[in-house]
């Protein structure tokens, strides 16, 4: 059975040697989000900070710091979940005619909320400002939740089987927020609340929002699924959970019961408020814009009340652990949902959304000689029209035939195999002023920009080099080449100090080129700030090239050409990666808050060997 609430989820931990208390004065600006991301470098613990300056609640932190604490904290029920999962159960089903599953596994009931008339939640009220106010960087516009719940239901379909439940930051505290009358509520594009939210607005209604924190550990997992259409997250929060969610509702929505914190308001659709800056989980911060405000009604705390948070920036963090896990749930699905797609990869180091690796397959012509991406292209689009995936912004398709035992996972084995069959005249598929992920800066504007599709397909075309030939030269104000992958070339390139100094200077790279030139050795080559930096790693590379890239605007190439609207190359493709005067600046550490941090790994100090 799994965990009632958190209050048993971290006795549970405590128990079993994951867990530590800090009972350490700690102060949530900047000082407990550093700690919580050191803990998490390290894969230690889950840390229950006891002592938090300016709150009388206990934060806790690093709770799926490690895919193994998630598993060990679902251990009950992950079977039954993935017993259901490959039953493929219709989730609607179970609103429609619940008496129809008293024969099905015991878990299928648990995906029906159960309403009750009380609970712990609604012995105590506070007021926002009385909160956690954690800030994570040293940038950001005020206090966030980082792992809150926002639920919401349909206006015209009001109840908890038309509900949404969505992992979308509120900030709580900065800018031009009344105090504990409004916080700020950031959701991006493609989230189910936007449709509540429009239908609200088209009726010149007032939207209903309540802001769960903490309660048992499947309603936060829950919150991030991306679930098929017609099953609510309370559902699976239940299902996940191994029991059903009690819900009481004293007011306009239902929340948990067993919650520990409780916002209860609504979203005025006539009315929005500057919201951010925010250290995201690109690595780079969110920048203020305008976005919904919640109007407060009440703050519900229950009596022993535990502040679950996270901190999010440059990948791997805890929200890695997060898309693990749900890959692992839910990964066997894709081939039922995307006919001939056999795996699908977001990549975590690029970001998650700025590089999506598929693999699919080629049945269009199987009698024909000529091997080139047809239905792979059919599937692209697929996989762009499908939920969270069409925010890719690269994607990448190969077919399965080419190469059976290809790992999606192994990323350079993966993009080696593209490189070695990629042809740059026919293979590059670009969208053109589409939408992009709203935390993705490299395009034209907010949510704006564009993908490209690799789409390869055949035998083996070339070999790839890790050897810079000697002759390889460069133009003026380019330097430092260094090999990150076989086939892969990065060199480093002048400050982009105006907007036209990227397409001036990288014009003036491809031509200096012919198709015949040495360098055409590589098939790809990115152009970088700092070259050295990005080979260090795998993971610097995938990080650099694609989160500081807009497929439009940055990919060039050497002898390139149009050819009835398509674009390709006759020599090496060229990526632009270096930071433009339109991105948003990168996260920094505060150095006096690493000290301090650094201090509580000292010898005798409650981090003494684990940081």
């Amino acid at each position: 059975m799994g965990y009632v609430n958190l209050q048993s989820c971290v006795h549970d931990l405590e128990q079993h040697g994951q867990l530590i208390r800090i009972s350490d004065p700690v102060d949530p600006y900047l000082e407990v989000g550093a700690i919580q991301r050191r803990v998490y470098a390290a894969q230690g613990p889950a840390l229950l900070f006891t002592n938090v300056t300016g709150s009388r609640f206990p934060m806790l932190g690093n709770l799926f710091g490690t895919l193994e604490r998630t598993r060990f904290i679902f251990r009950d029920t992950l079977t039954t979940v993935q017993r259901l999962v490959d039953a493929k159960l219709d989730p609607s089903a179970v609103f429609k005619r619940p008496w129809a599953f008293a024969k099905a596994p015991v878990g299928a009931w648990h995906l029906l909320p159960k309403k009750v008339k009380t609970g712990p939640i609604l012995q105590h009220q506070t007021t926002i400002d009385q909160l956690p106010q954690l800030v994570s960087w040293p940038d950001d516009g005020g206090a966030f939740i980082t792992l809150p719940q926002v639920y919401s239901e349909h206006p015209l379909h009001p109840g908890m089987r038309s509900s949404n439940l969505g992992m979308y930051r509120v900030q709580l505290s900065g800018n031009a927020y009344q105090t504990n009358k409004e916080v700020g509520l950031h959701y991006q594009i493609h989230r189910g609340i936007g449709v509540h939210h429009r239908s609200a607005k088209d009726r010149s209604e007032k939207l209903p929002v309540n802001i769960f924190v903490g309660g048992p550990p499947s309603m936060t997992v829950a919150a991030v699924m991306p679930l098929p259409e017609g099953m609510p997250e309370l559902s699976f929060a239940g299902l996940l959970g191994g029991q059903r969610i009690p819900m009481i509702q004293p007011g306009a929505l239902p929340f948990p019961a067993q919650a520990d914190f409780v916002i209860c308001g609504h979203i005025d659709p006539t009315r929005t408020r500057p919201e951010g800056p925010f250290g995201d989980h690109f690595g780079y911060y969110s920048l203020t814009h305008d976005f919904p405000v919640v109007e407060v009604e009440a703050v519900y705390h229950r009596p022993d009340a535990i502040w679950p948070f996270t901190t999010v920036g440059r990948p791997p963090q805890e929200d890695t652990s997060f898309g693990t896990f749900i890959h692992e749930l839910t990964g066997d699905l894709i081939p039922t949902v995307l006919p001939g797609i056999h795996a699908v990869h977001a990549v975590d180091a690029a970001g998650v959304h700025p590089l999506l690796l598929a693999i699919g397959s080629e049945r269009y012509t199987p009698y024909s000689t000529e091997q080139r991406p047809q239905e792979l292209l059919t599937q692209a689009n697929a996989i762009l029209g499908q939920g969270q995936l069409s925010l890719a912004k690269y994607l990448f398709i190969t077919n399965h035939e080419d190469n059976p035992q290809l790992d999606i996972h192994d990323i350079g084995e993966f993009l080696s195999h593209a490189l070695q069959r990629c042809d740059w005249q026919r293979d590059l598929h670009f969208q053109t002023c589409t939408t992009m992920d709203t935390l993705d800066y490299s395009g034209q504007g907010l949510n704006r920009g564009s993908k490209v599709v690799v789409a390869v397909s055949g035998p083996t075309r070339r070999s790839l080099t890790s050897e810079i030939p000697p002759e390889i030269r460069l133009p003026d104000g380019f330097r430092a080449p260094h090999v990150a992958l076989p086939g892969v070339l990065v060199v480093q390139g002048p400050a982009c100090q105006q907007p036209q100094d990227a397409a001036q200077s990288m014009e003036r790279f491809c031509a200096f080129y012919n198709q015949q030139a040495p360098i055409n050795a590589f098939p790809l080559i990115v152009i970088s700030d700092d070259s050295a930096f990005s080979t260090r790693t795998l993971n610097n590379f995938l990080w650099t090239t694609f989160t500081r890239s807009d497929p439009a605007s940055d990919l060039y190439g050497i002898d390139s050409f149009t050819v009835d609207k398509h674009w390709g190359c006759r020599g090496a493709l060229v990526i632009d990666a270096r930071r433009k005067p339109h991105h948003a600046p990168p996260l920094i550490d505060d150095p006096a808050v690493e000290k301090r941090v650094d201090a509580l790994g000292s010898p005798g100090q409650v981090l003494h060997g684990i940081i």
